[in-house]
């Protein structure tokens, strides 16, 4: 840990100077601090120092570490980190709660929103692309706690994310895309929906202009023609807020070829199935699920939310949503483990029909796999 009262002096002095916490910077307003510093030591303090002042401190390692995922900080400084297995204790551990909470602020102001005790929590995302969730007490019973996720253009690869995996899964995803099958992701916290998400984007048709629209920005796709829309919190006086359903609606007039909702968990679900069936076909979403058989009820839910009744929903998802590609861990890797096709029964009810089963042993076709190509070959 470095020194907070040196981080203290070196941001006094690049305040002073009117100059930004850049590497060059930090190490020449280290070396004017009383107590000559040579350069070799300058220099290595710097990086420390910098992280501090612009960077997430001591986690900043680990958020560079190409295999962590997600970084967290437990009240009290405790921090554990998932490298594709599972969360684990890493040895790097805050100096306690102060520690925590300043440095929870700091990078909450850094994303230009606060935390406080008037608003003491935040879910944002960092401008160096890392996703941020704080609390703070009382919300936090036992502390400051932080929630980080890293996200990485390069794992953004539909190719790269399905490495590995049955040359099956990898065809049947450029397949639905190719065809504009509209189609949701699902899975459990910490599966790669995002991630897959993202590389399915990045697989579009670089001619195809693709419309994001996400609570807080995740996704940063390989696609040349992507136009992000971010939903904004209201004020601490209750106004300007502009709710996901607003820019859904906003999203169907920028001329889409293809709209993408990064995480469908309220009433926005309906005006996105509005949008699937009247003409803007090829959709995609993510949702949290545990299983391909759960999306209608879970739609179902999300649609009494706006109010809807359970056969009206189910009116909406029949012709809109058609493929649900559920991913999950399979031997502690992220991969896609069902294909299903939404397909409404006689009494207007849709349910979920198992067509691919990807598995350590390969791939297992169900009933619904002969649907599945015929909406391919569409």
């Amino acid at each position: 840990m470095v020194d907070p009262a040196l981080v203290d002096a070196v941001r006094d002095v690049l305040v002073e100077r009117g100059q930004p916490a850049t590497p060059a910077r930090v190490a020449a307003a280290l070396h004017s601090l009383p107590g000559l510093r040579s350069d070799r030591d300058a220099l290595a303090l710097a990086a420390g120092v910098r992280a501090e002042l612009a960077g997430a401190g001591p986690l900043q390692p680990l958020l560079a570490d190409p295999q962590v995922s997600d970084v967290i900080v437990r009240a009290g400084g405790e921090v554990w980190v998932d490298r594709g297995s599972g969360l684990e204790r890493d040895e790097i551990r805050l100096s306690g709660e102060q520690a925590v909470r300043r440095l929870a602020t700091r990078l909450v102001a850094s994303a230009g929103r606060r935390l406080d005790e008037a608003q003491p929590f935040a879910d944002t995302t960092l401008p160096d692309g890392h996703r941020l969730h704080a609390a703070l007490p009382p919300i936090s019973v036992d502390g400051t706690c932080l929630a980080l996720r890293t996200l990485r253009p390069h794992r953004f690869d539909l190719d790269g994310w399905t490495a590995g995996q049955p040359g099956e899964v990898a065809v049947t995803l450029r397949s639905i895309l190719g065809a504009a099958v509209a189609t949701v992701v699902t899975g459990p916290t910490g599966a790669g929906k995002t991630t897959l998400l993202g590389a399915l984007i990045g697989a579009l048709d670089p001619a195809l202009r693709v419309l994001v629209v996400e609570d807080t920005t995740e996704l940063r796709p390989r696609h040349p023609h992507v136009v992000r829309l971010q939903a904004r919190l209201p004020n601490l006086e209750g106004a300007g807020g502009v709710p996901l359903r607003d820019l859904v609606r906003q999203a169907l007039r920028m001329r889409p070829d293809r709209i993408v909702v990064g995480e469908v968990r309220g009433a926005e679900v309906v005006d996105l199935l509005v949008a699937l069936n009247t003409g803007h076909a090829g959709g995609l979403c993510t949702l949290h699920a545990n299983g391909a058989s759960e999306v209608p009820a879970r739609i179902e839910a999300l649609g009494a939310l706006a109010g809807l009744p359970r056969h009206a929903m189910h009116s909406l998802l029949g012709p809109a949503l058609r493929v649900v590609v559920h991913v999950d861990r399979i031997g502690g890797r992220r991969a896609v483990r069902d294909v299903a096709v939404l397909v409404a029964g006689p009494d207007g009810i849709v349910r979920a029909v198992p067509a691919l089963r990807v598995g350590v042993d390969g791939v297992a076709r169900g009933p619904g796999y002969e649907p599945l190509r015929a909406l391919m070959q569409r």
